[in-house]
């Protein structure tokens, strides 16, 4: 089946690929074993030069790529140049601080003694080529977030793309290209979802990383167990955005709209179930719904378009049905919730009240601009709400008293808590999950370790 470009923004199909053949594909697997062997030898200094001037490449090409991104999945253009730039400040962050995060580790000598060593050291190995499976919601940044630190620690990748952004997928092979990489260093395997296993099960791939969905990383979870490969997983989020009485409700209100519409709501840290303190219920309530309305939605290459349109036909409908559920199970909509006419894979911001644990957009992911609101009575409440999820990607608290920071920090279960700000991820603080929201994690010096050999260099006396 052909690989396509189709834009959301109008249904229409803008570019074909045939897949890779088999032929093709096992070239390009000796290809990264090959360059393994020799690019895991090169310093650290070569490889930040590499990195820098890749960054500087993307820079220049910020606008372009900005386009096809926006083209390929429909996120606003404003918003797809910031990816790009976000993706030049992640590599060189990288480069910049990859050799003391991998620096040799040496216990003292008096810890070792017993062992019968003179001294010891722990040293940080590449492990070889390394599988990336990536989604469609961050078609930049998913992969250079992988595939900067995997560069650094001196591995190789070789990147299955989500099918809807194989220009962006292409692009990347690209751009490591004309930054001076090997040419084994980084490819893009132009291949379907049914050839993933396969290429997990080859010997020459060492590990594999994945954002998507649960069923994705069950398939590739399930493989690498059986094979026993290194996997980190980065799956769904169902975020609480918590607001207690103490809070900003005006600036909480204005970043929980940011929060649950960037990227037209298609993300796995987007602010999903909004659970706000009795005491405040209301008046967030009302600031809530107001931004939303307010937003322009609207073609995705406009400066001006706030939400775009969704990526896909079928994601539209998904998340149509999770709101008429709702609906029809008592819920009131209080803003949205309507499909507009025209064409385009459009859905309206949309809030949605008065939701019971029975309901499916209670339990499932609402990946689009669609946002829940319930009430808490107190702080005990608030946590169990946010905790009955099968996600624990992320979290937002909002208050100003500590005490109940320090309650929320201990009893949340999620791979992070953002305290009066929104969740985003960075370079420099790991990202990952608990629960069905995977393991691992992916970013700082955590990210980078995960695909290394962490060797222990033992000195007899």
């Amino acid at each position: 089946m052909p690989i396509a470009t189709v834009n959301p923004a109008n249904g229409e199909t803008i570019k074909t690929y045939e897949p890779m053949d088999e032929e093709e594909l096992e070239r390009r697997l000796q290809l990264a074993e090959a360059t393994f062997r020799t690019y895991r030898t090169t310093s650290f200094a070569e490889r930040a030069a590499l990195l820098e001037r890749a960054a500087d490449l993307l820079e220049e090409d910020q606008a372009d790529i900005g386009r096809v991104m926006t083209t390929e999945m429909g996120k606003p253009v404003k918003q797809a140049r910031a990816e790009a730039a976000k993706c030049a400040k992640a590599m060189r962050w990288y480069a910049a601080h990859a050799e003391a995060l991998l620096a040799d580790e040496e216990p003292d000598p008096s810890d070792v003694t017993d062992s019968g060593a003179s001294r010891a050291v722990v040293r940080y190995r590449p492990l070889g080529p390394v599988l990336a499976v990536m989604p469609w919601n961050f078609p930049l940044w998913q992969v250079v977030r992988f595939a900067a630190p995997a560069l650094m620690a001196g591995n190789v990748g070789l990147l299955k793309h989500a099918s809807n952004v194989p220009q962006t997928a292409l692009y990347l092979e690209d751009l490591f290209h004309r930054a001076g990489f090997p040419a084994g260093c980084f490819q893009t395997l132009l291949v379907g979802s049914g050839a993933i296993d396969d290429i997990l099960r080859d010997e020459r791939v060492k590990a594999a990383t994945l954002t998507g969905s649960e069923p994705a990383g069950r398939a590739v979870a399930s493989t690498a167990g059986e094979m026993i490969k290194k996997t980190v997983l980065e799956l769904g989020g169902s975020d609480p955005f918590i607001v207690m009485p103490s809070a900003d409700l005006d600036r909480a209100a204005q970043v929980a709209v940011t929060a649950r519409v960037q990227n037209n709501g298609q993300s796995c840290i987007a602010a999903k179930r909004f659970i706000v303190h009795a005491d405040v219920y209301d008046a967030f309530a009302e600031r809530f719904v107001a931004g939303m309305r307010a937003l322009t939605v609207g073609d995705p290459m406009e400066e001006d378009t706030e939400v775009g349109p969704l990526a896909s036909e079928r994601g539209r409908d998904d998340l149509e049905e999770l709101v008429d559920d709702a609906r029809r199970g008592g819920a009131r909509v209080l803003c949205g919730g309507e499909r507009p006419e025209g064409p385009g894979w459009y859905y309206p911001p949309t809030v949605v009240a008065d939701v019971t644990r029975e309901m499916r957009i209670h339990r499932e992911e609402t990946f689009g601009p669609v946002a829940t609101l319930y009430r808490a009575d107190d702080l005990d409440e608030a946590v169990l709400i946010a905790n009955d999820s099968l996600f624990g990607l992320s979290s937002n608290v909002w208050t100003r008293d500590e005490a109940e920071v320090d309650r929320f920090v201990r009893d949340l279960e999620a791979g992070g808590v953002f305290v009066n700000g929104m969740t985003a991820s960075h370079p420099a603080l790991p990202f990952g999950g608990v629960k069905r929201s995977g393991y691992g994690r992916e970013l700082s010096g955590h990210g980078i370790r995960e695909f290394c050999n962490i060797t222990t260099v033992w000195h007899g006396a």
